[in-house]
């Protein structure tokens, strides 16, 4: 089965470092821009300890040489590849499939 992507932004509208908040198919996605290259990630834009759409607000930050983004309200850190919450496995996010396409970024829908 073939994912259906959509395009969210310009790669170049993503400052390097910081993430941004899209609306996909009626579900806020926190969509990050790592410091280095050019890629994209993308998790559920909901810190799942307060139900707060915060995520895109967070700070990325690299551990054991993988990216994750703590959230701003009590700094829990959930992995940008897969959705899992370092601290307590139950409260994971959902992790979205992202593609560069001729400078836009895609999100799988």
């Amino acid at each position: 089965m073939t994912s259906k992507f959509v395009k969210i932004c310009q790669l170049e509208d993503i400052i390097p470092g910081t993430g941004v908040c899209a609306l996909v198919n009626g579900e806020q996605v926190a969509v990050f821009r790592p410091s280095k290259g050019e890629d994209v990630l993308a998790i559920s834009n909901t810190d799942p300890y307060f139900q707060s759409n915060v995520l895109s607000r967070g700070l990325i930050v690299e551990h054991q040489g993988e990216l994750w983004v703590a959230s701003p309200l009590k700094k829990q850190r959930f992995n940008l590849t897969t959705g899992v919450c370092m601290e307590d496995e139950q409260f994971n996010v959902k992790a979205y499939k992202t593609r560069v396409t001729k400078g836009a970024v895609e999100i799988s829908a």
